[in-house]
């Protein structure tokens, strides 16, 4: 990620470079904490668009940004704070997804209610297995 794109955290930022350890972690991560998280669905939209081969590279480096931050082991609000832990993810992430909302797609968010349905261990592998 550029400097000119960077939000100012540069843990997220120097992850977000690393797109095979954003892509382990996040399923990691939201496989623990799915069920708390009332943005799931919008979160698993910004994942397939980030992946997604035909997304613009400038759209990449910013959902890539927002998942790296969502992953993060530590962030500026902890996630297991009560009701409070993943408004700063869910902000991040919601900044990222207006800044690009016209690169998500109905078949990005078709596959995130259909990977939700499913249960994260088999929406991890068919992920896997296409790339």
């Amino acid at each position: 990620m550029s400097a000119e794109q960077s939000v100012g955290f540069e843990p997220a930022d120097r992850l977000a470079e690393d797109r095979e350890g954003v892509r382990r972690r996040f399923w990691r991560k939201l496989k623990r904490v799915v069920a708390r998280l009332p943005f799931a669905e919008d979160l698993l939209a910004a994942y397939y668009c980030a992946f997604d081969r035909q997304t613009p590279r400038h759209v990449q480096a910013s959902l890539l940004g927002a998942l790296a931050y969502f992953i993060l082991p530590f962030d500026f609000v902890p996630d297991m704070m009560p009701m409070l832990g993943f408004t700063d993810d869910a902000a991040v992430l919601a900044t990222a997804i207006r800044l690009v909302a016209g690169h998500i797609t109905n078949e990005h968010r078709e596959a995130a209610r259909a990977a939700l349905k499913r249960g994260m261990s088999e929406a991890e592998v068919e992920v896997e297995a296409a790339s």
